[in-house]
């Protein structure tokens, strides 16, 4: 006898009918299982930041299994939603929420971060119930010292260097140079030049073949502070140098203020006199 095979879309149905009956189980039971998973902070997420004053301050959240929830953040301090998702809801245009889709980052960025932003923020996702992870923002004052002493006395015709470093701040960070509170103008004089050291927080100014146009009060400061965290130094460019020399040890060795009371210096040389007879 012969056994005709069956129609073509008859065998796909059947097919597809014995899948779903040997698969359903399984199937369901994956899609439960990624659906029933927790979002939660990946281990990664930095929990101390320190940003300096003046620069941008960046809170990073790691979140896993997110799915399509959003997270939102918080200043703790005032309890203050400043971010859902990448919308903003501060009137501080200095916050903006960043994300990219498909990442599991998402970015609180602080522009020209203030000593009063210091606090912690909370990353915070919206399921039952809620979870968050508090960050802790540190922002320092940046603090600018050069080196050497208050004055400086060169000889007209020489070569100067003045140095400045930051301390207390957080790498990298920009320096910047003024003479007597105006940014230094390279258009009007040759042989000035500016070596800074981001990462390492130090700045150099080489003025070359100085004259005594070159005197003036110089400033270091950090990029974004005021003028109380600049450091300055006064540079005297004198004619001979050991005229220069000699001014500045009398006046260190000889205080205009320590004098001999004449009558004292008299009583002395009378009572020497007897003595001597």
């Amino acid at each position: 006898m012969q056994i005709n095979p069956p129609p073509q879309g008859m065998l796909t149905l059947v097919t597809v009918l014995v899948f779903v009956a040997l698969g359903e189980g399984s199937m369901m039971s994956f899609e439960d299982s990624v659906w029933d998973s927790p979002p939660y902070f990946d281990d990664s997420t930095v929990r101390e930041v320190t940003a300096a004053a003046g620069y941008p301050a960046m809170l990073r959240c790691r979140v896993r299994n997110i799915g399509d929830r959003a997270v939102s953040w918080i200043r703790r301090r005032d309890l203050h939603i400043l971010a859902i998702g990448i919308m903003t809801y501060t009137n501080d245009p200095r916050f903006q929420a960043e994300h990219s889709e498909g990442s599991d980052d998402w970015t609180l960025k602080i522009r020209s971060a203030r000593p009063a932003d210091s606090g912690v923020y909370e990353c915070q996702i919206s399921i039952d119930p809620k979870i968050s992870l508090g960050i802790h923002l540190n922002v320092v004052a940046s603090h600018a010292r050069i080196l050497g002493g208050r004055e400086v006395f060169v000889r007209r015709g020489s070569d100067v260097n003045l140095t400045c470093l930051v301390e207390t701040a957080p790498a990298p960070i920009e320096l910047h140079w003024a003479r007597n509170g105006r940014p230094l103008d390279f258009s009007q004089r040759g042989g000035m030049s500016i070596l800074s050291e981001r990462r390492a927080r130090t700045s150099q100014l080489l003025m070359s073949r100085v004259s005594p146009r070159d005197a003036g009060n110089y400033s270091c400061y950090p990029m974004g502070n005021s003028g109380t965290d600049a450091a300055f130094v006064l540079v005297h460019v004198i004619k001979d140098e050991n005229s220069a020399a000699m001014q500045h040890e009398s006046s260190a060795n000889f205080p205009h203020h320590a004098s001999i009371p004449i009558g004292f210096a008299v009583g002395i040389c009378s009572v020497l006199g007897l003595l001597m007879r």
